[in-house]
């Protein structure tokens, strides 16, 4: 097994986290979403000297690879890449809406569920997907403009647990929703820990040089035309 530290900025709450054989170690979070950049490596830096790490002893950089926010995505994969850089240590990027499922999945396992992580995207749109229960995307990662049917096909099928900042305009939308849950979330590096433990004992490396957070649409900026 390996250690690995996790990064996830890609929402308003930013965090990393400390995995030894595929368990937490600890997670540090910071809640102001400005703050991101300021603190992510004083953070990293405070936990590896808390339990007594030092580089050498890290085997991999883990990183919550979007969709997300787009400034926060590239903190996180910046200050990812350039670990990998210095410390010569191979980059693993996950999926920030599979992270998401797998750390709800946690807080209710079951199999007869589906797990549709929502990250708010301004106005009516969505990032989202759809996960079974062994964290397969039966909707892949994409923007969505949320309308009353939208995940009829899903809903029909199974209870989906919506969560996520995106879920509580959905569920204004839905009405009297039937065959959904909406349990509060906390977004944490530590719900990539499985996932990254896998990737890397099947040696899923990105390439550092050229990877790029997945955003999943074109960035925008409300001064521009």
């Amino acid at each position: 097994m390996a250690q690995i530290l996790h990064i996830d900025t890609a929402t308003s709450i930013g965090s990393v986290c400390l995995a030894r054989n595929g368990q937490v170690v600890e997670t540090i979070h910071n809640t102001d979403q400005r703050e991101h950049a300021a603190t992510i490596t004083r953070n990293i830096g405070e936990l590896m000297k808390r339990h007594g790490v030092n580089p050498q002893d890290i085997d991999a950089i883990a990183v919550s690879a979007g969709p997300g926010s787009y400034t926060g995505l590239r903190v996180g994969t910046a200050t990812a890449k350039g670990l990998c850089y210095t410390w010569k240590k191979p980059l693993i990027a996950i999926s920030t809406l599979q992270m998401m499922a797998a750390g709800m999945q946690a807080q209710r396992p079951s199999e007869d569920v589906l797990y549709a992580p929502m990250i708010d995207a301004r106005r009516m749109e969505v990032f989202t997907a759809v996960f079974d229960q062994n964290l397969e995307a039966l909707l892949p990662p994409q923007a969505m403009v949320l309308e009353p049917h939208s995940l009829d096909n899903f809903i029909a099928q199974k209870t989906v647990i919506f969560f996520g900042d995106g879920a509580p305009k959905w569920q204004q939308l839905l009405g009297e929703p039937t065959n959904t849950l909406f349990p509060s979330y906390v977004i944490s590096a530590e719900h990539m820990v499985s996932l990254a433990a896998k990737a890397f004992a099947d040696k899923d490396f990105q390439d550092v040089a050229y990877f790029a957070p997945h955003y999943l649409k074109a960035f925008f900026h409300p001064g521009k035309k």
